[in-house]
């Protein structure tokens, strides 16, 4: 059954549609989630939210792309809870937390570097990096124009060049 299909049922009050978005979808929340914020009870929060709203508000969703709607929702959530929090967070531990098993982990000094931005460019770095979105991906799920994301890449690679000292290989 198709995401739209789904989608159909859970709004004609299919409580197994329901559950199989819930199941489908419930890994990539988390993961978007734990990409942006870096620690797990932070991220669990954060993916279970989109899925609640989803169902509250499945009457909303206009398609055609439910995984985008819902992590653009994970992502707003994760960066919602981490301002509250107030407190850079930590990629440390991210090998460990078996979210990453296909994922390459950069040194420690990038992982810092990425650490150190602020959650908006560390949210387009790792959305962009980590989890091989396009630019036009990441705009998606931001809801944000392509223009801003690639600003703030280009701002968020700009310090990571500096905080690591690496010469732009562009520039001469």
């Amino acid at each position: 059954m198709t995401d739209e299909e789904l989608v159909r049922s859970a709004l004609a009050g299919s409580g197994d549609a329901a559950t199989e978005i819930f199941d489908r979808h419930w890994d990539g929340c988390l993961r978007v989630a734990y990409a942006v914020c870096g620690r797990r009870e932070l991220a669990e929060d954060a993916a279970q939210d989109p899925l609640v709203t989803a169902m509250r508000r499945l009457g909303q969703f206009r398609g055609p792309d439910l995984a985008a709607w819902l992590r653009r929702i994970a992502v707003n959530r994760t960066l919602t809870l981490m301002r509250g929090d107030r407190r850079l967070v930590s990629l440390d531990h991210v090998a460990d937390a078996g979210l990453w098993d296909e994922v390459e982990m950069p040194d420690a000094a990038l992982r810092d570097g990425v650490r150190a931005l602020s959650p908006e460019r560390r949210t387009v770095v790792v959305l962009r990096y980590w989890l091989d979105m396009s630019p036009p991906e990441i705009a998606e799920v931001l809801q944000v124009r392509l223009g801003t994301v690639n600003s703030r890449l280009a701002r968020a690679l700009g310090d990571l060049r500096a905080e690591l000292e690496v010469p732009d290989a562009g520039r001469a």
